[in-house]
């Protein structure tokens, strides 16, 4: 077992994940609805840098050579300018100016934005192994919080969060779904 930095060589299994755990959410930011296309739209992100689903941001969870899951993760002061690379790309495929992406993180928060583990590998603990190396990222970097967004129809995610310290702070709309939006305060390393 293994957590380490993602790499543009993890484009075909993140795009996987990442659809996995964003679910019609990546159909708004790829503006597409046919799987593969969806699938390579997530992989062009991901292998490109300065957006928010890009390897830049993403920590895998490798075991037996194969990645088991991953977590993106970005600060809040970061996410408009994450998201305009795709926001630009949706408008010219839609050729629509005045498409915006909805916001999902705040300012002040280290934002939790995907986290996806393999149905093969679930039930070991990876998920938890990989929101705490964010949290100890955050820490490192001095940020007082970390947050991330859950639907209602995820209650065991939402079980898991609760149990690792979030708490949910306010109900927010992202592509036309409701989500709690969670957060956690931080603790600071002793000096």
């Amino acid at each position: 077992m293994t957590i380490r930095r993602a790499t543009k060589e993890d484009a075909e299994k993140a795009a996987i994940l990442i659809r996995f755990a964003i679910k019609e959410i990546a159909e708004t930011l790829t503006g597409e609805t046919k799987e593969e296309k969806i699938l390579a739209d997530l992989g062009d992100f991901f292998r490109s840098s300065g957006n928010r689903m890009s390897y830049e941001n993403t920590l895998v969870y490798e075991q037996d050579g194969q990645v088991a899951g991953l977590i993106i993760a970005y600060h809040g002061k970061d996410a408009v300018a994450l998201d305009e690379p795709i926001a630009e790309r949706l408008r010219r495929k839609k050729n629509d100016p005045s498409i915006n992406i909805d916001k999902e993180a705040e300012m002040e928060d280290f934002y939790l934005d995907t986290i996806s583990v393999d149905p093969d590998f679930r039930g070991k603990g990876i998920g938890t192994s990989l929101i705490h190396q964010m949290e100890a990222f955050g820490v490192e970097k001095g940020y007082p919080s970390v947050s991330l967004i859950v639907e209602d129809v995820n209650p065991d995610a939402g079980r898991l969060y609760k149990r690792l310290g979030y708490k949910k702070t306010k109900m927010i709309r992202v592509s036309d779904g409701e989500f709690a939006y969670m957060v956690k305060e931080l603790e600071k390393t002793p000096v």
